[in-house]
């Protein structure tokens, strides 16, 4: 596990998209493995920017993302089709054949998530996952839980995460209960995995995913067993990584 310690979210975005940049640079066709929510939006309009300078081109990349909200159309707004389309991949050369998001209206959504683990092992996996991380540990939406789960599944989202996600939401009522989320099992086949996190309320999180015991009650310890780990994150929520002493870079 490999620790970088940024000063503020823009440099924390800056090291991410290079790294995914390099990804692509050194495999144009890869398969990358692309998260949602606040922490990666600064990654990928780095990439944007990138792309736009013709440093980096996606038109070969295949893109399979984390998760999508049971009962969201793609066209919602708070969908994360749409979060992609909007953030990353309307900007960009990538072929929209090639970009893979759970259906979040499919009428069966087990067969769905079935469907969804066949598609990600077709492509051999990611070369490269990017995830963000709960503040509760959650990566995906793997919540917390008696067990790690393997394959994509249904899961109820916790209060706490449903209280963190509604700020994207006129109301907490409005997001929805359910998500269909990438297993444990899918992640950890990834060849590489980036982890990104900014801020102090991550640090409880990062902590006991660096230095914590393994455990399904915080799903992102999982990572300690994984020979590819690069986490990028700022001073803040590494804070508590570092006051343990334990070694990063800088």
């Amino acid at each position: 596990m490999r620790i970088y310690c940024e000063k503020d979210y823009q440099a924390m975005s800056r090291r991410a998209a290079n790294i995914i940049a390099a990804e692509i640079i050194r495999k144009p066709d890869c398969v990358l493995g692309l998260a949602t929510g606040s922490t990666p939006v600064g990654t990928y309009k780095e990439l944007i920017a990138m792309y736009q300078q013709g440093d980096v081109s996606f038109k070969e990349v295949h893109s399979v993302n984390l998760d999508e909200y049971k009962g969201l159309a793609p066209t919602h707004d708070q969908s994360y089709r749409y979060f992609m389309q909007d953030n990353l991949f309307n900007h960009v050369d990538i072929d929209p054949a090639n970009t893979n998001v759970p259906n979040g209206l499919a009428e069966d959504a087990e067969a769905e998530c079935a469907a969804y683990d066949r598609l990600v092992e077709s492509f051999g996996y990611a070369d490269l996952q990017l995830l963000g991380i709960g503040n509760n540990g959650h990566i995906g939406f793997n919540e917390p839980d008696s067990s790690f789960t393997k394959a994509t599944h249904v899961v109820d989202l916790t209060e706490s995460t449903i209280s963190a996600n509604a700020r994207f939401f006129e109301s907490a009522n409005e997001v929805p209960r359910q998500a269909l989320t990438m297993g444990i099992g899918c992640i950890m086949a990834a060849r590489r995995i980036l982890l990104v996190a900014n801020g102090a309320g991550k640090a409880d999180a990062l902590y006991n995913t660096v230095c914590g015991p393994i455990t399904p009650e915080c799903p992102a310890t999982i990572l300690q067993l994984h020979k590819d780990v690069v986490i990028v994150a700022d001073e803040a929520a590494l804070s508590k990584v570092i006051a343990a002493g334990v070694a990063v870079c800088r």
